[in-house]
Parts: C-alpha cells; structure tokens; sequence
C-alpha cells in the first residue's frame, strides 16, 4: 500500500489490486486514528471517516489533481509502480 501523497496530517494511500472490493476507482486517505475511502470521479466517501475539515482538504486535493490520481488507480489496478502526487501547500 504505498503512500502516494502526504499533506496536512493526512496520508493518502492507493493499494495495489484493490478493484474488487469497492469496484470504483477511489484512495485511501488517513488522519491520525481515522481512515476514509473516497471514489476519485465524485469525492463520494465509500467508507469510514475522518474529520470534516480534514475531508474537505482531501475532496480538494482529489478534484485538483483528479487526472493523476485515475492514471495511478490504472497503474495500480494492473500491480504496477504509482506515482507521488503533491500534497495541498
């Protein structure tokens, strides 16, 4: 499960093979205790939570760099390298 970006406390995760649980593409975001899993194409949260604050950096970042995180989840999907995106300044 590599750490593709980190931003605000926030650690954004993409495991590789991971289509056939949510069958969406989408990441895995965690801050301190909580973890969330949000569909990269409409910022829908799948599962868990994390603080509302912290959610809304993270659907921000995932509309900004929406482009890069759908060839990564094809880069994933397939058990391929993903790529490091930049985290919010």
């Amino acid at each position: 499960m590599p750490a593709i970006s980190m931003f605000y406390g926030i650690i954004v995760y993409m495991y590789f093979f991971d289509s056939k649980m949510h069958n969406l593409p989408h990441i895995h975001a965690k801050y301190q205790d909580n973890e969330v899993v949000v569909e990269i194409q409409e910022g829908k949260v799948l599962e868990g939570e994390i603080p509302s604050n912290k959610l809304k950096l993270l659907l921000a970042w995932i509309e900004i760099h929406k482009e890069e995180l759908m060839a990564n989840w094809e880069l994933a999907k397939n058990g391929e390298m993903v790529f490091k995106i930049e985290g919010l300044k």
